[in-house]
């Protein structure tokens, strides 16, 4: 069996290049006994699991192509999606996580969440997070028409690029305080969002931090139970 993580592909209609990656990795894996997850930005936007497309539909042929090969498919939500729900997921068998997961591969206790919890430094974005999610506003944002919720995401999606462009580096990584803390319990953390691929030392633990879809390459993560040492790639998937 193959453990696949990856995390803020971004996909959307303005980069085919993208869906196309991903399509590809689903063909490379189809016949590996796989199980996917997906931490968290898989959408670069999602306004509702009512919402249909063109593009869409051939991501979902080929997951439900995946799906039906053997493997499986989960996901947890991120910042630029998180209104995607079960209902999504049923068309493929998918499998909807909570925000902080825990897992239990080989022998080994691993916490997988999309990453934006750990930023405490943000803390305006930390206050918008608390708002946007709160269960009672996302029940509301449901029930308005799609053209509105279209617009809705294109501000938000506005403003995170307007105030990302005044914040520090530090201030949009990762506290190491929420690290320690996401660490206590488990071997392994593993996480998005920050699109900072690389793997930490964390004393005698680690941190996986997957990287960000570009036009041509991402950083995804790789376990193999079936190795000694269960091993972990962090490999450069091109497309």
């Amino acid at each position: 069996m193959t453990y696949l993580f990856i995390a803020d592909l971004h996909l959307s209609p303005d980069h085919p290049r993208l869906i196309r990656g991903f399509l590809d990795l689903l063909d490379a894996y189809k016949n590996k006994n796989t199980q996917l997850y997906i931490l968290g930005d898989w959408f670069n936007a999602w306004i509702g699991d009512d919402y249909t497309a063109p593009w869409l539909d051939e991501i979902v042929s080929a997951l439900q192509q995946f799906s039906n090969a053997g493997n499986h498919i989960y996901f947890l939500t991120g910042n630029r999606d998180f209104a995607l729900g079960q209902t999504f997921l049923d068309q493929f068998n998918g499998e909807l996580l909570s925000e902080i997961t825990t897992l239990h591969i080989a022998g080994s206790i691993i916490r997988i969440e999309h990453g934006d919890l750990l930023c405490t430094d943000d803390i305006s974005y930390q206050r918008f997070r608390k708002i946007i999610r709160n269960p009672l506003l996302l029940k509301l944002l449901k029930n308005t028409p799609l053209s509105f919720r279209q617009k809705l995401a294109n501000g938000f999606r506005k403003k995170s690029h307007q105030a990302q462009q005044w914040k520090s580096y530090e201030v949009m990584d990762v506290n190491q305080d929420a690290v320690h803390t996401a660490l206590k319990n488990v071997d392994l953390l593993i996480h998005g969002h920050t699109h900072r691929a690389n793997i930490h030392d964390v004393e005698s633990k680690k941190r996986i931090v997957l990287g960000d879809w570009k036009e041509d390459s991402a950083q995804i993560l790789e376990i193999d139970p079936t190795q000694n040492d269960h091993a972990l790639y962090l490999n450069t998937w091109r497309y």
